[in-house]
């Protein structure tokens, strides 16, 4: 079962033209603009997998608590960017957390469950002004918000369920190995 939501996360991360294929007018178009925005960025990419790979190396409650507080926060940060609110370093903070997310996994951090959810929630504040900043004119304001949240929870579980099976087939040092790349990935995005 494991194995074919995994496929079926997988094909539908890798195909997003096919959700393009049903774009309409109005709320449709602003869901499928907010749905796509996490996901046409390696940035934004990685930082959500990452966050999802943490979750599962960490275990219990940090399995749920840490990716849901940074869908929630980062649809506070999207309304922020949404208002044309100034805050700075935005793309800075962007890439730190693809860098700091990757570090964390690769040396198997885990810190209390509060501060596991406060970090992600600052790097969610950055993530989540992209999105609201580079909101289309045109896209109805809720549904774009719904849309970009949904595929940020389903990247989130694009890094869950890989864990879980390395997890269970006690092959951790994959995961370590796979935050290794997403920090080396992160400083290749910092200096290209």
């Amino acid at each position: 079962m494991k194995n074919l939501l995994s496929k079926i996360l997988l094909a539908g991360l890798l195909l997003p033209g096919v959700a393009l294929a049903h774009t309409g007018a109005g709320d449709a178009h602003g869901f499928i603009h907010g749905f796509t925005h996490p996901i046409g960025g390696a940035d934004h990419l990685l930082a959500m997998v990452a966050v999802g790979l943490w979750a599962t190396q960490m275990g219990g409650r940090a399995l749920w608590l840490v990716p849901s507080s940074f869908v929630l926060v980062m649809i506070m940060g999207g309304v922020v960017g949404f208002l044309n609110v100034p805050l700075p370093f935005i793309e800075q903070g962007i890439l730190l957390s693809v860098l700091v997310l990757g570090v964390l996994i690769a040396g198997a951090f885990h810190f209390p469950l509060l501060y596991s959810a406060l970090l992600v929630g600052i790097f969610a504040i950055f993530h989540g002004y992209a999105h609201g900043a580079e909101m289309p004119a045109e896209s109805g304001t809720f549904v774009y918000v719904a849309g970009f949240a949904l595929a940020t929870a389903l990247l989130h579980v694009s890094g869950i369920v890989p864990g879980l099976f390395i997890k269970s087939a006690k092959l951790q040092m994959l995961t370590r190995f796979a935050g290794g790349a997403v920090a080396l990935s992160g400083v290749y995005l910092a200096i290209s």
